[in-house]
């Protein structure tokens, strides 16, 4: 594929965490605004959704099996697909303001998820992260959290701010989990996309789907752009690598914040658009308990 094409035709109001799982080349992704997890096989093309009682923003799967995933309410476990969720950590901040958004883990398996705060009046966004049962605060100055990622050598710790159109980078030591110095990466003029979801490849390459940008964006260690690939979408929202190579990306898309004009501009929106390049992605590291 040298362009853009849709390989889901989702209809999703809000695709968001596209994760790609080597062992059965199916895609992941969430539709954060149906509560819903689905789970694209790209071999048989089959689609297995489950529906939850509100919204999941992110999740990674579980080196034991199944998944641990952030909700408004907090943060579960579950063996599989359909099975009973598993309370892992119950949210302490206001459920009517805050829920849990992007996420991934980290190369030691630690799950690490950001919230959003909806009133974007106060930087009340925060970075948790899970481990052996414990929950630890990362950092906490954003309005939605986004775009973390973690470079090839795990020394380094994105994040984004979307309503700020900021992302930031930290130091960040594997052994204890610790993300420190933090600073800014790269920041996007007003106007032209904001930075969401995002991955990196094995190259060290950050590359980030600009909602509202009908774009994603190819970025190198230093924060300079070097590519710019455009999505059949208004609203990209996240990027994974994946395929039998692990040079597709994939991109997850938002529906529900086309306007009418733009529905008839671009009719797929909501779904999973895949585009080859010329840089293969990091595996994602999964859930360690």
């Amino acid at each position: 594929m040298t362009t853009m094409q849709c390989v889901l035709d989702a209809q999703a109001k809000l695709a968001e965490c596209p994760r790609w799982d080597e062992d059965t080349q199916t895609l992941y992704f969430v539709d954060i605004d149906s509560f819903q997890l689905h789970a694209y096989n790209t071999q048989s093309k089959k689609v297995e959704t489950r529906t939850f009682d509100e919204e999941i923003g992110c999740f990674s799967l579980a080196k034991k099996g199944g998944f641990i995933a952030a909700f408004r309410s907090g943060v579960y476990t579950f063996t599989d697909l359909n099975a009973p969720l598993q309370p892992y950590w119950l949210a302490t901040y206001d459920q009517k303001t805050t829920r849990f958004n992007d996420g991934r883990c980290d190369a030691k398996g630690r799950f690490l998820a950001g919230t959003m705060y909806s009133p974007k009046d106060a930087f009340n966004g925060a970075l948790h992260q899970f481990s052996k049962n414990k929950e630890k605060l990362i950092d906490q100055a954003a309005w939605t959290s986004n775009g973390l990622a973690f470079s090839p050598d795990n020394t380094t710790m994105y994040y984004s701010d979307t309503p700020n159109h900021v992302i930031y980078q930290f130091d960040y030591d594997l052994e204890t989990g610790t993300a420190s110095n933090k600073r800014i990466f790269h920041k996007f003029p007003h106007g032209n996309g904001r930075p969401d979801g995002a991955a990196v490849d094995l190259e060290g390459n950050y590359w980030t789907a600009l909602y509202q940008g009908q774009r994603v964006v190819k970025l190198n260690p230093s924060g300079v752009i070097l590519e710019e690939y455009p999505v059949p979408a208004t609203y990209p929202t996240m990027v994974a690598f994946g395929g039998p190579e692990m040079n597709t990306l994939f991109v997850s898309t938002c529906r529900a914040a086309q306007t009418e004009e733009e529905l008839k501009a671009f009719p797929q929106a909501g779904g999973i658009f895949a585009l080859t390049v010329n840089t293969k992605g990091q595996q994602e590291p999964k859930f360690a308990g």
